[in-house]
């Protein structure tokens, strides 16, 4: 009777769990590849093997399956392999590197990128990828950061490292140029000496005191200080942030397509490094094309894609075809797809799934949306709470500083309610801070946030997490606003702002625009004396030296800034008033595409709300 009941309940057990808790098998299969991954940590601690460890294995497991594909030529394992060690050999000789040395790589998307950061992981040094929109300040701002002694370039890009030459040169940075000859004083060729270098494998002592807690990579994001900033990635960065392929889902046969910048934690770390974690191959693209985005797919048997939530945007948008459900396509991962946005991609492409985290380079937590519950960035799971330890704390926007009590302590948030979010900081959740940049490494942490003498990081973000546990993103505080996939800082646009002679004062900000994620760029300006605003000699200006997605695309002009009791600017108020030139009083300006600043009117206006004027 006792063996009838007990099968009994344990023939209930699984619909009584399924009724408690429906998203009980996401959570299950969650807990299982979060055990196995602790487990893959702990080996890696006893015994260390870096991410190029790995790939040398898959190398070694299938010597001859495709790695990388790009355009009309596609490399195998044991090619990329070869290709690689003579990169790092021609470098050992060219450039006498060693283990610990930092090298800044100013490439595209292409294989040598690949190659040069295969060749220098085997050598044991730090890669420092520079975003390959920068120029001139900022570029020289970089070296600065990561103390590169050595960059490495494209023929594309050699313009853009010729203006910085000289300081480049009294700085002793060698500069190597990825062609067969270079004819310019200060940059040496080196595509002819990799050539003619041995392909043999390296010694793995070459990299003999290498850890989990050493340097691997310099990536940058942007900051209020108004320049980049390096984020130091050491090796255990590396794998966390490699693992979440697994997490997701991306298994050993599948194709991985990967168009987003290298030099972007998302393209390189979740992109090429989890492909290596996984064994799997890469298509490799340039940059982001929407009339060739799902060819591609088609074209390579791509199973598995990346994405920003812009990106799908602009996938929706464009004219519907008989074949948009023509793909093998099973897997989305990437962040910062609207609610909207996702639902319209489902329909319109089929049944893929998509997989939504969140997370910052520097930062020292995350999320993963592994259910699928569409418009959430992660959901909560105890598991990830034990490793990861954070909390949605009150926060004052006006003031622009946690809420905290009487006692001087931080005031968690109930759920539903929003909060921000901060990493607590410790052993086993280390926060790296930023090369050189011991000032804005310290305004990253929060003291005292629970208990005396605790210390969290700032995510800057705030979240809300439903009573179901789904995390769900809300805003962004403080001077950096995200647009095109980019984070901008304000503080970087209103320096080269106030350069120009008739700018007085200047005050940069993102405001939403309908249809579109993010915020787009926006400045409150102040005219000297006697001086009037010129559209085009500013539109040159900062089209010299700002990307695209950085450029204001609305100026208001006001008679005096918005400042609190501490002279600190005002955004909210502004940013919240937009660019609805039937609400605003003072002149408004837009940024026509290739013509400058027009005076905004309502015509433009509408066209840009109804979304036939796209930004």
């Amino acid at each position: 009777m006792i063996a009838v009941i007990l099968f009994s309940l344990l023939a209930v057990l699984p619909f009584w769990l399924f009724w408690t808790n429906p998203y009980f098998l996401g959570d299950l299969r969650y807990s299982i590849a979060a055990v196995q991954i602790g487990i893959r940590l702990a080996r890696i601690q006893r015994k260390f093997f870096s991410l190029v460890d790995c790939f040398l294995d898959q190398v070694k497991k299938h010597p001859q399956k495709t790695f990388l594909v790009f355009e009309d030529s596609s490399y195998t394992f044991i090619q990329a392999d070869r290709e690689s060690s003579k990169v790092a050999r021609a470098l050992q000789t060219r450039a006498h590197l060693k283990e610990g040395d930092t090298v800044a790589l100013f490439l595209g998307n292409e294989p040598q990128f690949v190659w040069v950061w295969l060749g220098l992981a085997k050598l044991g040094c730090v890669a420092s990828l520079l975003n390959t929109n920068i120029r001139s300040k900022s570029l020289l701002h970089c070296f600065s950061c990561c103390e590169a002694k050595v960059l490495i370039t494209g023929t594309e890009l050699r313009g853009a490292v010729e203006e910085v030459l000289p300081a480049l040169r009294e700085q002793g940075v060698r500069v190597f140029l990825l062609s067969d000859s270079c004819d310019v004083e200060g940059m040496e060729s080196l595509s002819g000496h990799i050539q003619q270098a041995s392909d043999q494998p390296l010694s793995p002592q070459l990299r003999a005191n290498v850890n989990l807690k050493t340097p691997a990579l310099y990536i940058y994001t942007s900051g209020t200080t108004g320049l980049p900033k390096a984020a130091v990635v050491n090796h255990e960065r590396i794998w966390m942030a490699s693992f979440l392929g697994c997490m997701a889902g991306v298994r050993t046969d599948d194709v991985l397509y990967v168009y987003l910048p290298l030099y972007h934690t998302a393209g390189f770390l979740m992109g090429l490094g989890g492909a290596i974690e996984r064994g799997c191959t890469v298509v490799l693209r340039r940059k982001f094309s929407v009339s060739n985005f799902w060819n591609d797919c088609r074209k390579y048997n791509v199973t598995v894609v990346q994405y920003i939530g812009e990106i799908m945007r602009y996938l929706c948008n464009a004219p519907k075809r008989d074949n948009d459900k023509d793909h093998k396509v099973r897997l989305a991962l990437g962040n910062g797809i609207r609610a909207d946005t996702w639902a319209d991609f489902l329909e319109r492409f089929g049944n893929i799934r998509i997989c939504e985290c969140y997370g910052a380079t520097e930062s020292n937590v995350g999320f993963l949306n592994y259910i699928g519950k569409v418009g959430a960035i992660g959901r909560e799971h105890f598991l990830h709470k034990l490793k990861y330890p954070y909390a949605l704390i009150r926060y004052d926007t006006e003031k622009e500083e946690p809420v905290r009590d009487s006692r001087g302590f931080c005031i968690k948030v109930p759920k539903g309610e929003t909060g921000l979010l901060v990493g607590k900081i410790g052993v086993g959740t280390p926060f790296s801070g930023y090369a050189k940049n011991k000032q804005q490494t310290e305004r990253k942490k929060l003291k005292d946030v629970f208990e005396k003498g605790d210390v969290y990081f700032n995510s800057g973000d705030l979240l809300r997490i439903d009573n179901e546990g789904f995390v769900y993103f809300q805003d962004r505080i403080g001077d950096t606003f995200r647009w095109k996939g980019e984070n901008v800082a304000t503080t970087e646009v209103a320096d080269h702002l106030l350069t120009m002679d008739f700018v007085e004062e200047a005050n940069v900000y993102g405001v939403k625009v309908p249809g579109h994620e993010g915020r787009i760029g926006m400045a409150a300006l102040t005219l000297k004396k006697n001086m009037d605003f010129d559209g085009k000699v500013i539109y040159q200006h900062i089209k010299n030296y700002l990307p695209s997605y950085a450029r204001p695309r609305f100026i208001r002009i006001q008679d005096a800034l918005a400042v609190t009791g501490t002279f600190k600017q005002l955004k909210t108020k502004l940013s919240e008033e937009g660019f609805n030139p039937s609400v605003i009083q003072d002149p408004l300006f837009f940024l026509e595409d290739n013509k400058g600043y027009i005076p905004m009117s309502q015509e433009i206006y509408s066209s840009i709300s109804e979304g036939t004027l796209r930004l």
